[in-house]
Formats: structure tokens, sequence, C-alpha cells
């Protein structure tokens, strides 16, 4: 009778464990088509480190604890497959293999086991006496890891009546089960070996069925989603956006799940909820609306909501019944406030253990309340008429310029004649402290023997800024214009010294047909120091130096060593590093348009930042991005007493020359 019991039980288990699967997993086929199945050998190779190799998990002290139930949970599911099969078939088993395989399975499963409820112990410890973000403590994160404890003491249970009752061998290959043998053997259950067997087997049948139950309706459906999510990720950087098609009767961004595309719903399936994100993100570690891991969870919120509105003939969602993406904050939407929040640094992409895109979603939902609500702060209507009609943030006039440059002798830029295009960019040309970079930078490069010409005052601005607020109308007009410009002048090269103006050039033009070679002005002057094109004459008089990551020089296009090189050359002395520094570096909090709006919650972020860089007592701080070099100067002019200096690593490779 337990026979058909458990065959019945288990037969209907597993239908609606694939109906519910299926409910979830069919809500994705509401987004937008995008394709993800290039490259599949490298896909492949990045699935095995990243997610069966938990690289990025690991990477974090705790991570270990979390890769142990992981790995353990791929060896048990032998263990709990061989249960679930002998529970229909009872002569089937790994004991029907040879002595020594069957004997170092045993070994597996045992220490496996083990592992896995030392490692459930430390993280429901950790969760209670520290847990990783507010609000982490839920019934839900205490019912999991009590689940999965259930199902070791369990797995122990069973095997121990086992071994007490001589149906299995009480060997060194099972020395946990031994050890719980002894006990139950001392304990009233020895008189009666076979209900307690059967207790044990029963606990695990029923908690093994309902564990696998409760995964589609809780966070841990990532258990079945992160291993293809990752699979599926970017196979580059996220360092552009997704080009919009401008035509009668279009919508553009999104406000609604069917907006984004099918692997933004799977990201927010795949969230694992570890708070990595929330704590890398400058803004919420500073106080502001938006926090990462609560957005991606309130896409899947909204998803779930308007799947009850789902056409059931069609498939699809009813436009105009959708529960929208943005709204008050409550559950299934996320504040606008919260979205204008983003400096677009990338730092919550980069600490996600299963390459969930967050970026990408908030420029989505930034672009449909430009586009299509004209809803965005009041500070950004004078920067948008300033780029549409001037092309530079200020509103300055296009002859200005060129007035940074009066009194050197640049030549324009002549295909065939000069071979870089030097980009000066708006902050380079217009800001009063930016522009002794640019006169920095010219010295290096005349130095050099650099071949370079401008474009003066025919220079427009890239679009960078308008573009991560969500402007994307006003940034494709912009970009043909450029590009237009630099197929006409026979644009093959460029040296930029704003990462904002590098990563536009190099990545976002690429849809418009414009290939670049483009160089970050520190890329170049290491390139010049290592081929012995540029000899500094002396040691910069720096004092002690502590360097800033750009995030849009480092995350999103990963460059960390070329900075560091060409300090240690111009100085003569090793480079001090911040706390957090390279992938894992703080923002300015000048990036995602952020530099042309006011911080109304919490602390400042160039506050924040300033004061890491502080407490490793510089003399100078080196940036490598005209917006750090504001942030970093506003933010040192507020620290009373401070004589700390701010320099861009070209002013300090003229000091040297």
């Amino acid at each position: 009778m337990e026979h058909v019991i458990f065959i019945a039980i288990l037969s209907l288990s597993l239908s609606a464990f694939a109906f519910s699967c299926y409910r979830r997993l069919a809500l994705v086929s509401v987004g937008k088509n995008e394709y993800r199945f290039d490259r599949p050998l490298d896909r492949l190779r990045e699935m095995l480190v990243y997610a069966v190799g938990q690289k990025r998990v690991v990477s974090r002290p705790f991570g270990l604890n979390h890769g142990v139930i992981f790995w353990a949970f791929l060896v048990l599911a032998l263990a709990n497959l061989e249960f679930l099969v002998s529970g229909i078939f009872p002569a089937v088993s790994f004991a029907l293999l040879p002595a020594p395989l069957h004997g170092a399975l045993l070994f597996l499963f045992d220490i496996c086991s083990l592992a896995a409820l030392v490692a459930v112990a430390v993280a429901a410890l950790r969760r209670t006496v520290n847990p990783p973000f507010e609000g982490a403590r839920t019934f839900e994160a205490y019912l999991i890891l009590s689940m999965i404890a259930t199902l070791m003491l369990a797995y122990f249970g069973v095997n121990g009546v086992r071994i007490a009752q001589g149906m299995l061998p009480g060997t060194t290959a099972t020395p946990v089960s031994n050890l719980v043998a002894r006990l139950i053997m001392a304990t009233p259950a020895a008189g009666a070996l076979e209900q307690t067997g059967n207790v044990f087997w029963w606990i695990h049948a029923v908690v093994l069925l309902g564990f696998m139950n409760f995964l589609p309706y809780s966070k841990h459906m990532h258990i079945l989603t992160a291993i293809p999510n990752v699979f599926l990720r970017s196979m580059g950087k996220c360092n552009s956006q997704e080009r919009e098609a401008f035509q009668e009767g279009n919508s553009f961004g999104a406000a609604t799940v069917e907006r984004l595309s099918w692997k933004d719903l799977l990201d927010s399936f795949s969230c694992t909820e570890c708070g990595r994100c929330q704590q890398a993100c400058p803004a919420s570690s500073t106080g502001k609306t938006l926090n990462p891991r609560e957005m991606i969870h309130a896409i899947k919120e909204n998803l779930l909501q308007n799947g009850a509105v789902m056409d059931k003939l069609s498939g699809d969602l009813q436009a105009e019944r959708c529960v929208s993406l943005i709204g008050d904050g409550k559950k299934g939407n996320t504040k606008a406030r919260a979205l204008w929040s983003c400096t677009s640094c990338g730092a919550c992409m980069e600490a996600c253990p299963v390459f969930i895109e967050h970026l990408p979603k908030i420029v989505k939902m930034r672009r449909h309340l430009v586009q299509m609500e004209a809803s965005f702060p009041e500070e950004l209507l004078n920067l948008f008429e300033n780029m549409e009609q001037r092309s530079n943030p200020w509103g300055m006039a296009p002859s200005e310029r060129s007035k940074w440059s009066s009194q050197l002798n640049l030549r324009p830029f002549e295909a065939g004649k000069t071979e870089y295009l030097l980009f000066v960019g708006c902050s380079g040309a217009f800001d009063a402290r930016n522009k002794q970079v640019s006169v920095a930078l010219t010295r290096v490069l005349d130095a050099a023997g650099v071949s370079y010409g401008v474009l003066g005052k025919e220079e427009k601005c890239c679009g960078d800024s308008v573009r991560r607020l969500g402007n994307e109308y006003l940034f494709d007009q912009m970009a043909k214009e450029t590009v237009q410009q630099f197929l006409s002048k026979g644009v093959t090269k460029v040296i930029t010294q704003c990462p904002h103006c590098f990563t536009t050039l190099k990545n976002d033009y690429r849809q418009y047909g414009l290939e670049l070679e483009v160089l970050h002005h520190s890329e170049l002057i290491d390139r010049l120091l290592r081929e012995g094109k540029l000899t500094p004459a002396r040691s910069a008089e720096t004092g002690r130096v502590v360097l800033h990551d750009s995030c849009y020089l480092g995350r999103h296009n990963d460059v960390y060593e070329a900075p560091r090189e060409v300090l240690r050359k111009a100085t003569g002395r090793e480079v001090l590093e911040m706390g957090r520094n390279r992938e894992n570096a703080f923002c300015c909090g000048a990036g995602g348009g952020r530099m042309w709006l006011e911080e109304h919650e919490g602390t400042p972020i160039n506050r924040s930042r300033v004061q890491e860089a502080l407490a490793q007592q510089p003399v100078t701080v080196c940036v490598s991005c005209p917006f750090c070099m504001t942030m970093f100067e506003d933010g040192i002019k507020e620290v009373a007493g401070s004589t700390t200096q701010v320099k861009d690593i070209a002013e300090v490779v003229a000091l040297s020359l």
C-alpha cells in the first residue's frame, strides 16, 4: 500500500512541478525578441566557470558557504534520483554497481550531506546575526534552509537505520551514517528499526517533493533558471544600449513588461536576492531610493501580476490592462525617483553572480518617462535644450569650443595628414578646470611626436549623457550628425580624455556603422611610454598618489592597468589603492547623466568616495575622467582643512616632462 501511495504522490508532485514551471516560465515569452544564442561554445565555457564553478559567488568571503551548498546540491541530486527511482522500483539502486564504485558514491553522499548540513546552519546563523541586507530575515528564507537541513538529517536517518539493520555495510565509506546508526541503537528506536526507517524515509520523501513544488513559487526558482541565465548572459560588457527605431506609431522605452525583452524577464526569475547588487550600488549605499535588488524583484512581481490578465487564446498581454513597471514603489513597480538615482556605473552587474543586467532595464524605463510621458527632473530641461540647440551641456556658443586652445598651435584634423583625431569633448573644451587637462594632454602628445588634429568649433557632443538619461531620440540625431561628420572627414583613429566620450565613440557608434580605433589618453600614453616615444625627464612631484577608477573606463571597458602604469612611470612610485578599486571601485556619482542633477536624498556619492580616498592620506588624488575631476574637486572643498589636490593623469605626466 505504501508503495502505491508513493507512486501516486510522486506522479502528482512531478505533474504539479512541471505545470508550475511551465506557468512561470511561459510568462517570459511575453517579452520582446532578443537573440542570445551566438557563440555557443563560449557561452558553455562561461556557464561552466561562473554557474557550475561559482566563480563570482566564491569571490566574496561568505560566497564559499553558498558554493558548498550548491556543489553538494549537484552531487546529492544523484542520491535523490536514486531515492525516487527506488521508491518505484525497490530493487533498483546504486547497490547494483560494483562494490568499489558503490562505496565511493556512499562516501561522497555522506560527506556532501554533512557539508550541506553545516553550510545551512552557518547560513541560518549569518542571516540571523549579520543579514546581508535589511529585510533578509524572511520566513521563506528560514523555511528553505529548514527543508534542506531536514533532507540531510532524514538521509542520515534512513542510512543509519539500514546500517543498524545490516541492510547497508557499516564501513568507513559512511562515517556520518555509521555514527547515526550507533546513536539509533542507543535509543528506544532500536526496538522498532523498521518503523523508524519508514518514518525517516517518508520524512525525506515528503520534504523532497514539497521542496521541489515550492521552488517555482519562491526566490529559489533561481535553482532552475540561474544556470541557463548565465549561459544566456551578454557576452560583452553592457556598455551600450539597444537602438530604437523612430517611426510613427512606435512606443519607446518600457513601462510594461511586454516592452522588456524575454531575457530581461528571465533575469527576474534568476535573481538569488543575495543583496550583492544592493551593497555595490552607490545610490543604494548612500541612502537613495534606488535598490537594484528590489527593482529586479519588482519586475518579477509585475510579471506575475500581469500573468493574471494574459489573453488565454493568444498568450499575449493586453497592454491596456498591464500593471505599470513605474509607480509608487509598491508591489510590482519601481518609483521614478529611484530610476533617476542610477549613475549607470555598472557595479550592480559586476557584482551579480548570475549576470543579471540591471542597467539596460533602468535605461529602458527612463526612455519611457522621457519620450512617452515627458516626465523627468526639471533640471534636465535645460540640458536637453542645450544639447539639441548648441550640442553641449552648458549651452555655450559653438564658436567658444576652440577657445581653450587659442594660445596653442593646434592643427585641424586632415585625413591622410594627421593620424589621430583628438576628440576634446565638452568638459575639455568648456569647463575651466578640465581645459587645463586638455592643455596638458597636448603637451604630452607633442612631446611624443604624435600626429594628431582637432575639429575645433566643428566638434559636437558625443551624446553620452542624453542616451543614458533616456532621451534616445535626441541621441539618435546627435549620433547621426557626428557619424556623418567623421565619415566625411575620414576619421578612423580617435584619442579621448573623457571615458564617456571614449565608450560612446567606441561602442555606441558601432550601431550607426562607424568602426573606430578609439584610445583613452591613458592607453595611448601608456603605449608611448612602453615604446620609448615618451620619456619622463624627472619624477613628477605629486607626493602620495591615490588613484580613482573611472566606471566608464574600468568596469565598462576593462581599462585598469594603463592608468596605473602611467602613474608609476611618471611619479616613480607605486600608486595607492582605495579600499574599493578596479572592478569593485565606487562611483564618483556623475555617470548616467547624474553630472547634471543635484542629489536630494541621502549622502552625496562624491562625498562618500572622497572620504574613502582621503583615508589613504594622499597628497594627490589622480583621476582619468573630467566628470570624476569635477566630483572630486567639489567633494574635497567640503572637507575642512584638506590640502589634497586632484589631478588628471595627463597633468601628472606633463609635470614629469
